[in-house]
């Protein structure tokens, strides 16, 4: 059974409304009460010994990085890791893929942030066959019970999805492939990826229908617009800290 909370956010893609925009200077205004309010939060967290994990997915170019980056600006170095996931190196792929994910989890007070995670299992392993069917199958499952365990230990689990359209990311592209200072973020794979967009939507949709949760909830975020999204993450972070937390 799904809260309140959960019933009333979008859990599907073709859902949300791209036209969400920001000026620079509300996105200014917004962010500095924002990165403060993070910053004490935090603290609180650290006194009260709650471990908090960020788990952060989306489209190639969608945004992840830089919405990361403001998260973590207020926040004590010492109290929070960035993990960026890419594929599983030959230990990690001798073990059971959450593996290398338990091994990564925040101690209480502190903050975990992957940027790409263990959903990685039923979005790139789904699409591309690194995964059977029954492997990704059963993973919502494995994943869903992952997340109880980190809940029960008081872990604070947040979930987000930055979404752009098809559009905007062809867009993103082509500036990364033209500008000498992005070039290096762009490869052949987030080429092959576009075009297969619709499994990986399809993917997507299913994902968040069968892990979603209420005390681990998907954060759908519009992204076509840098601004909106980096702000919207940022109030989402500070009012599931405050429940939590206050």
């Amino acid at each position: 059974m799904k809260s309140n909370a959960s019933m009333s956010r979008i859990l599907h893609l073709n859902q949300l409304n791209q036209e969400e925009k920001l000026s620079a200077e509300e996105y200014q205004l917004k962010m500095k009460v924002l990165k403060n309010q993070i910053r004490d939060l935090t603290f609180l967290s650290k006194e009260k010994e709650r471990p908090v994990l960020f788990v952060f997915e989306g489209w190639d170019a969608a945004g992840k990085g830089g919405a990361i980056r403001r998260l973590t600006q207020e926040i004590d170095p010492r109290l929070f890791e960035v993990h960026n996931i890419s594929a599983p190196n030959a230990e990690e792929i001798q073990h059971h893929y959450l593996w290398r994910f338990w091994n990564r989890i925040p101690k209480k007070g502190h903050i975990g942030i992957f940027d790409r995670s263990y959903y990685g299992r039923v979005l790139v392993e789904r699409v591309e066959g690194f995964a059977s069917e029954s492997e990704w199958s059963r993973a919502y499952e494995e994943i869903a019970l992952f997340e109880e365990q980190l809940v029960s230990f008081g872990t604070i689990v947040l979930k987000f999805w930055l979404h752009i359209d098809s559009a905007e990311q062809l867009l993103r592209f082509e500036t990364r492939k033209t500008d000498p200072l992005k070039r290096w973020k762009l490869t052949d794979e987030d080429w092959r990826n576009r075009e297969k967009w619709s499994l990986y939507e399809e993917a997507a949709n299913q994902m968040f229908q069968k892990t979603d949760a209420p005390k681990a909830p998907w954060y759908l975020i519009p992204a076509n617009d840098k601004y909106f999204a980096r702000t919207k993450v940022l109030e989402t972070v500070v009012g599931r800290l405050q429940e939590e937390l206050e």
